[in-house]
């Protein structure tokens, strides 16, 4: 392999970039952005939005120079318009000079990400009406923002942006709506985790209105008017639709490759896809289930992360297979940190399980040591097996809620039941934990109802 064309420079495209040079030092790697900000950080746009980042050149892992220091040609504002896998040819638009190229290669990865979801809501498209998923579209909300000295923003949508653009604009001072279709707020969780997110929301003076649905948006005056069914209307003075992404697969699927679960791209466990020489990874490609044993969408960072890395070590040679993933997501909201691994309830039994949820609630260390905060944790796990299949917890921010969901997630990882969370070698400190960790005596309590 001479030749390793990337198209896209965001998770995917960066982590496959740089394991091949480090295997192949010598392999010809370049890289196709679209824009001008490689391997820039699109889950802390939000912290840069609300100011807690303070410059948006911190959101880059790396710099341009420190790409090319690695030996990775990148072409900047550069679009792949074609792929010839006859002849395998990229052709390729200079967004600049304007003009058209033909690159040749001889192992090619497309990790063209995701795109934001646009529903049919009439006035998507006016101006104070946002999406957001690049470094552009923050920069777009950002200027509208202070150039119209807006005071109030309505987000649609209450997923993992949309709770986390919620925080981040009342960080800012803003008058903050937050309008759902389903009935509760982040449903990656269950209603019951999910009414205390809400409950943090209204804790901090957002307006949250679920079960609602937009149907259009409409200039008034000097603001914007959210309209849904049942006579549904709020007014103010920016939008944000944050209703979830799609992958980006326009380029792939012109050129014959097959797409899979939700118009993903379809990949093997090696991030093959069905044209001989030709990868896929990030949010623009399925992704293995290692608990399920095929292939799901879970468009995160950390699975596009290590997806680009199977994928730029096979392309140079290698024979790994992506070990898998569990949808393990965690999400900051005010002084509240949310997060879940696996299945729950529902989503087993769906795929065949017998599924049992069972709540516990606990402190999340040593009550004697000052400020302990409970921890709200519900472990699913399967009736008859007993196999460990899910995880939910919420606590308090910096109550080390993340390392315990990754303890599960780790279970869950090697097939344990959820009795063998009691035989884990867990650390304990008074300030910390307990002797018995809080998974482990949620894992108690399940194993007292089963």
């Amino acid at each position: 392999m001479k030749k390793f064309l990337i198209v896209g420079g965001s998770d995917a495209g960066i982590s496959a970039a740089l394991r091949a040079k480090e295997l192949k030092p010598n392999a010809e790697v370049t890289m196709l952005l679209a824009n001008h900000f490689p391997n820039f950080s699109i889950c802390g746009l939000p912290f840069y939005l609300s100011g807690e980042v303070t410059d948006w050149h911190n959101l880059a892992h790396r710099t341009l120079s420190d790409i090319e220091r690695q030996g990775i040609t990148v072409l900047a504002d550069h679009v792949a318009e074609k792929i010839d896998p006859a002849t395998k040819t990229v052709i390729v638009k200079d967004e600049n000079g304007n003009r058209s190229v033909s690159l040749n290669y001889d192992k090619l990865l497309i990790g063209t990400g995701a795109v934001s979801l646009r529903l049919p809501i009439a006035g998507r498209d006016l101006p104070g009406v946002f999406f957001l998923r690049w470094m552009d579209d923050s920069f777009a909300f950002k200027n509208y923002l202070e150039k119209h000295h807006s005071k109030s923003i309505t987000v649609i949508g209450a997923g993992y942006i949309g709770m986390e653009m919620a925080d981040a604009m009342k960080h800012l001072g803003l008058e903050v709506n937050v309008v759902e279709y389903f009935p509760s707020v982040l449903m990656t969780l269950d209603p019951p985790l999910g009414a205390l997110v809400r409950s943090e929301l209204e804790r901090h003076g957002v307006n949250v209105f679920t079960s609602t649905a937009v149907t259009e948006i409409v200039p008034k005056q000097q603001t914007l008017v959210v309209h849904g069914k049942d006579r549904f209307e709020i007014a103010s003075d920016i939008v944000l639709v944050a209703t979830g992404s799609r992958p980006q697969t326009t380029l792939a699927q012109a050129a014959g490759i097959r797409l899979g679960v939700k118009d993903a791209i379809q990949v093997n466990r090696k991030m093959e896809t069905n044209l001989p020489d030709i990868y896929a990874a990030g949010d623009c490609a399925e992704t293995y289930h290692c608990l399920l044993g095929k292939n799901q969408y879970l468009p995160l960072g950390t699975t596009a992360h290590k997806q680009g890395r199977i994928a730029g070590e096979n392309a140079v040679g290698g024979n790994c297979e992506y070990a898998g993933s569990l949808g393990t997501q965690s999400v900051k909201i005010f002084d509240l940190v949310a997060v879940r691994t696996g299945l729950k309830d529902d989503e087993a039994r769906a795929e065949g399980f017998d599924p049992i949820t069972v709540a516990f609630e606990t402190w999340d260390h040593k009550v004697y040591y000052p400020d302990a905060k409970k921890l709200q944790i519900r472990i699913t796990g399967d009736r008859k097996t007993h196999r460990l299949l899910g995880a939910q917890i919420v606590g308090a921010y910096r109550t080390e809620v993340s390392k315990r969901i990754d303890i599960i997630a780790t279970a869950i990882y090697n097939k344990m039941k959820v009795a063998d969370l009691n035989h884990l070698d867990l650390s304990y400190t008074p300030p910390l934990s307990s002797p018995w960790d809080p998974v482990q005596m949620a894992a108690q309590q399940w194993l007292r109802v089963c």
